[in-house]
């Protein structure tokens, strides 16, 4: 069984850039919506997901928090673009970028189309109760709050976030 322990973190500024070895585009949709999450009625959320010239399809678990279940499968390309177009919400566009900061790799996602604006840092961890350095692009943690989770995003995009969910952003 796959688990994944993972943090996300709101990105302050640009410094990380100069760090950067890798950027690879990605369009990723979801099977199911938010909503159905949202009232217990699916207990894991189904995505696919395009990386450059790779496609996956992935189930993870529906937990709250940094530790979830996790499995993700390789699938042709072209049937990652054929269950995009059944996808529930809206495609989730970005630019994940590759950052090596104190013996961790963080993915910083710069959201581009309806999610423009906003960037997220994430590091996934080998076990719960790893310490890590947090490096100082990296924000307010914001693993415990839903609306910066991409199936959330999917359905709710940060362009229709309301001024006080874009407010709340600085506050967090």
């Amino acid at each position: 069984m796959g688990i994944e322990i993972e943090y996300k973190f709101l990105v302050k500024d640009d410094s990380w850039r100069e760090a950067a070895y890798k950027a690879v585009p990605m369009a990723q949709g979801y099977i199911n919506d938010q909503a159905a999450m949202d009232s217990g009625a699916q207990r894991a959320s189904v995505r696919v997901r395009i990386a450059g010239e790779e496609a996956f399809l992935n189930l993870k678990s529906r937990d709250m928090g940094p530790t979830r279940q996790e499995f993700d499968y390789p699938i042709p390309l072209g049937d990652a673009r054929a269950l995009l177009a059944l996808c529930v919400g809206g495609t989730i566009e970005k630019r994940r970028h590759y950052v090596n900061h104190a013996g961790h790799v963080w993915e910083i996602d710069e959201f581009l189309g309806d999610n423009a604006g906003l960037m997220v840092a994430e590091i996934e961890l080998a076990a719960a109760g790893e310490d890590f350095d947090k490096p100082v692009w990296a924000g307010a943690d914001v693993t415990d709050l839903p609306r910066y989770y991409n199936l959330a995003l999917a359905s709710h995009p940060y362009s229709r976030w309301s001024e006080t969910e874009r407010a709340a952003v600085d506050l967090v």
